[in-house]
Order: structure tokens, then C-alpha cells, then sequence
């Protein structure tokens, strides 16, 4: 199937220098490969069960969703175990140590995604206790 996508140029040079150095024969099969590991990575999230421990990373622009993120991690105390934060200009990094139901983190993780200045949010480890 065709399909089309608007990318920014710097970001799209930066994907098509990636693919050529890791020798993917075209843009469309490093496509295909990310988009593989983006539904795998979701379907993890979506099959975590139980009580886990999780440790979350985003960065965001601190100016723009300060308030709104001191408001989600108050909402969230209940999973949120502890958070370290460092400044880095205009951008933010943000790990956040959580322990509790799975569905509860999974819906952090989303709520984080879902504000315009937030960049990646990564769930980096994850276990079931």
C-alpha cells in the first residue's frame, strides 16, 4: 500500500543518514522496520499486567507544560515514586520511578504523550513484581 506522510526536511535527512548507514536497502523498508518497532513497543505497553515497577524518561519544553506536568505527577502519586529532573536550556529531562498497577502506568505513560511540548516519552524498564 502507497501512502504519504509530512515530515520536516532536517528530520527526514536525519532518518534517511540512519537507514543508509545501517544498510536498509530503501526508505520504505526502514519505514516498514519503524513502524514495526512502534506497534511492538505499544503492544508491550498494552500487555503489561499486575503490579510493575516502571521507570519513565520524557523531555519537554519547561515553560510550555510546567504547570499541567506538576499536575499530572500529583495526580499520579499514587505511582509515582520519586522523580529526577534536569535542565537542559529551553528542554527538560524528566525520569519518573514508578511502582503500582500496570493499567495505572500505562495511562501516566499516555497522559505524558498526549501535551504538545512533551518530545518522547520512554518507558525504559519494566518488570512485573
Amino acid at each position: 500500500m502507497r501512502t504519504s506522510l509530512n515530515i520536516p526536511e532536517d528530520v527526514l535527512a536525519e532518518f534517511d543518514a540512519v537507514w543508509q548507514a545501517e544498510g536498509f536497502d530503501s526508505r520504505s523498508r526502514a519505514v516498514r522496520e519503524a513502524i514495526q518497532e512502534y506497534v511492538e513497543a505499544h503492544s508491550k505497553l498494552e500487555e503489561m499486567s499486575g503490579s510493575v515497577a516502571a521507570v519513565i524518561v520524557f523531555d519537554y519544553e519547561h515553560e510550555e507544560v510546567i504547570r499541567e506536568l506538576h499536575g499530572i505527577q500529583h495526580d499520579y502519586q499514587d505511582a509515582i515514586n520519586a522523580t529526577s529532573h534536569v535542565h537542559e536550556g529551553e528542554w527538560c529531562l524528566e525520569t519518573v520511578f514508578c511502582r503500582g498497577d500496570a493499567a495505572r502506568i500505562r495511562k501516566l505513560v499516555y497522559d505524558l504523550r498526549d501535551f504538545d511540548g512533551v518530545g518522547r516519552v520512554k518507558l525504559l524498564s519494566l518488570r512485573n513484581l
